[in-house]
């Protein structure tokens, strides 16, 4: 997220991820359905993309981009 400009949002958007990886970064799927995270990101993401751009557009894809490459 720094190398996008985004670092001062970062520390916001940590807590609400806690809770989504165990201690050793796997996803915890026994406490988040995939989808569900996907979607929760989307949305953090797209309030990042407001503050900082004033354009919700800017990730508009992430979800089904995500979905179709990684939930097999």
């Amino acid at each position: 997220m720094g190398q996008l400009g985004l670092g001062r949002q970062f520390g916001r958007l940590v807590p609400q991820l806690d809770g989504a990886f165990r201690a050793d970064g796997v996803f915890a799927h026994d406490r988040l359905r995939f989808v569900d995270f996907v979607d929760d990101v989307e949305e953090l993401l797209e309030e990042v993309a407001w503050q900082e751009w004033g354009d919700k557009e800017a990730v508009d894809g992430f979800e089904e981009y995500i979905l179709q490459h990684y939930s097999g």
